[in-house]
């Protein structure tokens, strides 16, 4: 490649940050933790509640999620933790009710992939071809979260048990997000560039699963005795955001790196191109 096809072709973390300022990923970040507060968070509180593995409730769930030790969640616990009596009680309506604000929830992811992507964006619930899409990943969601809780419960009593965990949360987490942004997308992207994204995704979950051990976890502590539950609430709509953003961030990052190896091929094919005669 020669000097000039370099300075014409951006590096991937230029476009990363060109695209991210463009895309606002942090204002999606942002709506993705308040419709996840307001519309994905209390049917996940109810499913959680009924789970047999989570005698603690979503308050587990989002401690588990976060990373932090049973001493500091005890506050999470408190706020989040539903008594399996009223779940039990909650009627077929009620549920249904949330999974259809759980739709709004998804709908913003589906739009965010679809924007990272560059494609066009079809209407909330006008198709219903498009939305039992949003019913199917909703149900993947839950199971994919699920899931995980259930290896931390079961697999959380030695070295051993913590490496085969590490790997399932890999695994899983790869291919529900490599799954996901396929599957919302309706296949209009290929799987092979969307693998990368989902890998970055994964690793950067990972790495916030790490920070939020460093600083969510004094922070939950602190909040909980200043402010008592709203505290507490507040720091996991900051942990959410920061999930948002790591999956947005994790698909502009698959994409933009489709993009430079696109860019790149053609600006070898250009080099190699005998020059043309004026």
């Amino acid at each position: 490649m020669t000097d000039e096809s370099r300075r014409r072709t951006p590096g991937v973390l230029h476009r990363i940050w060109r695209d991210g300022t463009e895309l606002e990923l942090m204002r999606r970040a942002m709506a993705f933790a308040t419709l996840g507060l307001v519309t994905l968070i209390p049917l996940l509180i109810l499913v959680a509640a009924v789970d047999p593995l989570s005698p603690r409730g979503f308050g587990q769930w989002v401690a588990d999620g976060m990373g932090l030790p049973a001493d500091t969640a005890e506050p999470l616990l408190r706020v989040f933790t539903t008594p399996h009596k009223v779940a039990r009680q909650t009627g077929a309506l009620s549920l249904a009710l949330l999974a259809v604000f759980g739709l709004t929830f998804v709908a913003e992811v589906q739009l965010s992939y679809e924007k990272i992507w560059r494609l066009p964006t079809a209407p909330l619930l006008r198709s219903w071809r498009r939305t039992w899409r949003l019913v199917i990943w909703l149900a993947a969601l839950t199971g994919y979260v699920t899931f995980e809780v259930a290896s931390g419960i079961l697999l959380d009593h030695g070295a051993a048990e913590s490496a085969v965990r590490i790997v399932l949360f890999a695994a899983a987490g790869l291919l529900f997000f490599w799954w996901g942004q396929h599957f919302l997308l309706s296949g209009r992207v290929r799987w092979g560039p969307l693998l990368p994204g989902a890998i970055a995704t994964v690793v950067g979950l990972s790495g916030l699963r790490a920070f939020s051990k460093l600083v969510f976890d004094p922070m939950i502590v602190s909040a909980a005795e200043a402010d008592g539950a709203v505290g507490v609430v507040l720091v996991v709509v900051s942990w959410l955001i920061g999930v948002g953003f790591v999956i947005y961030l994790g698909s502009l990052t698959g994409r933009c790196l489709h993009e430079h190896r696109i860019a790149v091929r053609a600006s070898r094919a250009e080099a190699r191109s005998p020059e043309r005669v004026v």
